[in-house]
């Protein structure tokens, strides 16, 4: 079984002018074919997000006539623009929609749904990507469209945007890639306007940002973010706020879009692994985007020196949102016109600067959360994932039931680089059920290949065992492969995989079909679609997981667990742990390392040397 919407980085998707051409002459040949004598551009199969679609395929045949002249163009535009005006534009309030605040106000809005009270609760996003489409062909009006038109489209425009602004709760469904791209259309929106009255509408886009959007980012992994659906950040609407955010700061100008960017940027970066997979999020876990994330990645991937672009996507919207039938529809549409405009090349070379959050070498990657406890271990495009047991999600050390990885207290980190390795130790204090203080030390060194995780802590009693991680899926092409198993190799202790009993419905076998993602939702508290998958997979009482014993000849008064992630599985690992004058030494075949002790600042130091020199 394969992870349904993780189909391929990003960076893969052609991106030449030539490449353009093609999707838009590719959407031209299907939008003639679908007009109707109306002038509606939709999906015949699209039932929701359909109040702006319409226009944006209108949006997407403007840009290509400018492109290529086609002689067929103009007359669509100008008919589906007029459908548009004529049957899509809305005036009298939806029954139903609570986050009004200002009845009967008679301004413009585009519908989720367009039956009257039937399903209204998308209408802000609706008309948000609704102003977008519009001021797209404001943008590419002139030569296509009459005065008559432009102006009337312009008045609804400036009407959305009222609605968006005075007649509604801002961002009602807390979705800060929805805000951030109201702020965008506002943006857009006063460059067609005079001077006096666009300069205003530029303002109150600029303040919307600072004081709804900025000022309530949540942090997570030391990194403010803009909120999405009521957490710090999402896999499918995160690098859509990336997206929005590029094209804030293209129109703009305004530094805070850049700086807020380059922040959100660098977090893709850190948790994001080397194959491209990621995992976890507020609405989404596994749902990634795809065209709709390019802009971002590839124009904050290029500001920031790192290869984001590596960020798997769904190929089925590999240019262009899709209908259920599959078929072309408008939704987001502005994306591809704003992909199309900006001509940022793709930066594919890995940041070499260390990251607090992540050890990345070759095709090994060690994502951190916020605890500085693995979120994602992957070796060869093989990833696992945090494991369960009794409820305690992570990495670690397990002692009487109870995992050991939830810190007490400041988490230290040091990184060392070597002549093609690349270690990270992370030393945190810790507190059992006994409730004693201990130092908890793990030593991550990569050669780009293979992965070497050491574990120190103060002698435990009783059963004791390192929790190594759930294999969860592995590269297969341009998908990902679920996994139930992972080569891995112990020191000097023992290694077993284990999975929970069938038939509890709070335990996650790996070799299931099931997803991560579907089985969070089904224990959320919310329906899928609206709940926090997050959340609902905290309910997990126990998983498939690796379990390593302790090393069998550690230092006094010192538990060490010592695993190699990676093949070849049929080498032992020989690992001796011991006592010198400079720290605690770990020695393997292939590397020395020195865990020193604390500098004057309490800081860990970390020294590390390749086998043989």
């Amino acid at each position: 079984m394969h992870l349904p919407h993780q189909r391929g980085q990003l960076h893969h998707l052609p991106d030449d002018p030539a490449a353009y051409d093609a999707v838009l002459a590719a959407v031209t040949e299907t939008a003639l074919a679908r007009l109707t004598p109306e002038g509606n551009l939709e999906n015949p199969a699209a039932v929701d997000d359909i109040g702006d679609t319409s226009l944006g395929i209108t949006s997407l045949l403007a840009l290509a006539w400018h492109r290529t002249k086609d002689p067929r163009l103009p007359e669509a535009v100008r008919r589906s623009l007029a459908f548009h005006l004529n049957s899509r534009v809305y005036t009298e309030d939806n029954p139903g929609y609570p986050n009004l605040t200002a009845r009967n106000s008679r301004l413009p809005y585009a519908r989720y749904t367009l039956e009257a009270g039937s399903h209204p609760i998308g209408d802000w996003p609706s008309t948000v990507w609704a102003l977008l489409q519009a001021v797209n062909v404001l943008d590419a009006a002139d030569g296509l469209v009459d005065e008559e038109q432009y102006r009337e489209l312009l008045d609804v425009a400036g009407g959305y945007w009222r609605w968006l602004t005075e007649a509604t709760f801002f961002n009602p469904q807390d979705a800060a890639n929805q805000a951030i791209g109201c702020v965008v259309g506002g943006l857009m929106l006063a460059r067609h306007l005079p001077a006096e009255q666009g300069e205003p509408v530029r303002q109150r886009a600029l303040r919307l940002y600072t004081d709804e959007i900025r000022a309530r980012r949540v942090r997570d992994r030391g990194a403010p973010l803009p909120p999405e659906h009521g957490g710090a950040y999402d896999n499918n609407y995160g690098p859509i706020s990336l997206s929005f955010l590029a094209q804030a700061h293209r129109v703009s100008g305004e530094e805070v879009f850049a700086e807020d960017g380059d922040t959100l940027a660098r977090y893709i970066d850190a948790r994001v692994c080397a194959s491209g997979f990621d995992i976890g999020g507020p609405r989404y876990s596994e749902q990634h985007s795809a065209f709709e994330s390019v802009l971002g990645l590839r124009y904050f991937g290029h500001r920031i020196g790192a290869d984001i672009g590596r960020y798997a996507g769904d190929s089925r919207w590999a240019r262009h949102a899709v209908g259920a039938d599959g078929g072309m529809d408008g939704h987001f549409a502005y994306m591809l016109v704003w992909q199309i405009q900006d001509t940022t090349s793709w930066h594919r070379t890995p940041s070499t600067a260390p990251a607090r959050h992540q050890l990345r070498s070759g095709t090994v990657t060690v994502s951190f959360d916020d605890r500085m406890t693995p979120s994602v271990i992957e070796v060869g495009g093989t990833a696992l994932v945090a494991a369960a047991v009794n409820r305690q999600h992570g990495f670690g050390p397990v002692t009487d039931d109870f995992l050991l990885c939830r810190p007490m207290g400041a988490v230290r980190v040091a990184d060392v680089r070597a002549d093609g390795l690349a270690a990270k130790l992370v030393t945190k204090p810790v507190v059992g059920r006994d409730h004693v203080l201990r130092r908890l030390r793990s030593l991550y060194v990569t050669d780009g290949t293979r992965l070497w995780t050491t574990v120190v802590v103060e002698r435990l009693d009783g059963e004791r065992y390192l929790l190594a991680g759930m294999p969860y899926v592995a590269a297969d092409g341009d998908r990902f492969r679920r996994v139930g198993d992972f080569p891995l190799v112990a020191a000097a202790g023992e290694l077993r995989l284990t999975h929970p009993e069938e038939g509890s419905p709070d335990s996650f076998d790996a070799r299931s079909e099931v997803t991560q993602q579907q089985a969070a939702f089904a224990l959320a508290a919310d329906p899928r679609g609206y709940g926090d998958p997050d959340a609902g997979w905290r309910h997990v009482r126990t998983t498939t997981a690796l379990e390593v014993g302790p090393a069998s000849d550690a230092p006094e008064g010192l538990d060490v667990f010592a695993v190699r992630y990676g093949e070849p599985a049929a080498e032992p690992l020989d690992l001796v742990c011991e006592w010198v004058g400079e720290g605690l030494v770990v020695r393997t075949d292939s590397f020395t390392a020195v865990l020193g002790e604390a500098d004057e600042r309490g800081e860990p130091r970390l020294s590390l040397t390749p086998a043989g020199t």
